[in-house]
């Protein structure tokens, strides 16, 4: 079957560079990638063992769902791979997904973070001595493919499903602009179409390292909107780790109808929340 990788960039273009190295080192090369610029132009990109088709969102805030939907349009493979740009594939990836497409509707891979500071060789045995797994992710065995017990799992830097899944679900939606509840909402939308998910060992990621904000106070408005969206569509909140955040903060308050603000962090306290080691939020 055939197979397309998609991803969406907006800068990044090292993390970039390294996704795409990963890819030409595959053990299944992939059909083709498929990137959707969240900027005016693309970035110059390495030569590829692959072809590379590119396709324009830009915007602000951020387009995230907009630009997922315009790659996975114009992507020609039978099977998707969704990457976040700031993923490097390990060299059996594209092929674990591939080989396990019958397995699940959704595929969700294994990704080890890496340290703070620049990828100097892409080499998987090097790269898993440093990963770390997120504490909240199963640790799999390379062939093992375990059913989720939700589909709220879903985790967008690494994952895998059919075209027809993807158009079976109605994609992603739209109306939600700039960080946050995007993937969750879809995953909703996935489950309410019976397509079915697990995790697959054997397609690990490794994730790049950068500065994040604990809590992503940078995206407080955005979060907000998201989050009143999703509540409107489904009936409870998504990002409720976050939000918990926030109303320690005193910032919001929430219960199970209304999301109220309290007031808005100040420039201080965004930047208070950046932290340049940090692996996960």
């Amino acid at each position: 079957m055939s197979v397309s990788v998609l991803t969406i960039v907006r800068g990044r273009s090292s993390h970039l560079a390294n996704l795409i190295a990963g890819l030409n080192r595959q053990t299944r090369l992939p059909d083709e990638l498929v990137i959707a610029w969240m900027q005016d132009a693309p970035s110059p990109l390495p030569g590829t063992r692959f072809p590379v088709r590119s396709v324009l969102v830009p915007g602000d805030p951020m387009p995230l769902a907009a630009a997922r939907n315009r790659a996975a349009y114009a992507a020609q493979g039978e099977q998707l791979i969704l990457l976040d740009v700031d993923c490097i594939p390990a060299a059996g990836l594209v092929e674990r997904y591939a080989a396990t497409a019958e397995a699940a509707g959704v595929r969700l891979g294994d990704v080890l973070y890496l340290p703070p500071g620049g990828v100097e060789r892409i080499d998987d045995d090097a790269l898993d001595r440093v990963g770390v797994r997120h504490p909240a992710k199963p640790e799999l065995a390379v062939d093992e493919i375990r059913a989720t017990p939700s589909h709220g799992e879903l985790w967008g830097l690494s994952f895998a499903l059919s075209a027809a899944d993807w158009h079976r679900a109605g994609g992603m939606d739209e109306r939600y602009i700039g960080y946050g509840g995007e993937e969750t909402d879809f995953a909703a939308r996935l489950e309410r179409a019976g397509v079915t998910m697990a995790w697959v060992g054997g397609a690990r990621a490794y994730h790049q390292h950068h500065p994040i904000h604990i809590p992503p106070l940078q995206h407080f408005d955005a979060i907000l909107r998201n989050a009143r969206r999703f509540h409107a569509t489904w009936g409870r909140w998504c990002m409720d780790y976050w939000l918990g955040q926030f109303v320690e903060r005193g910032l919001i308050a929430i219960d199970d109808t209304a999301l109220t603000v309290l007031r808005a962090p100040t420039p201080d306290e965004i930047d208070a929340t950046l932290d340049a080691t940090a692996l996960f939020s």
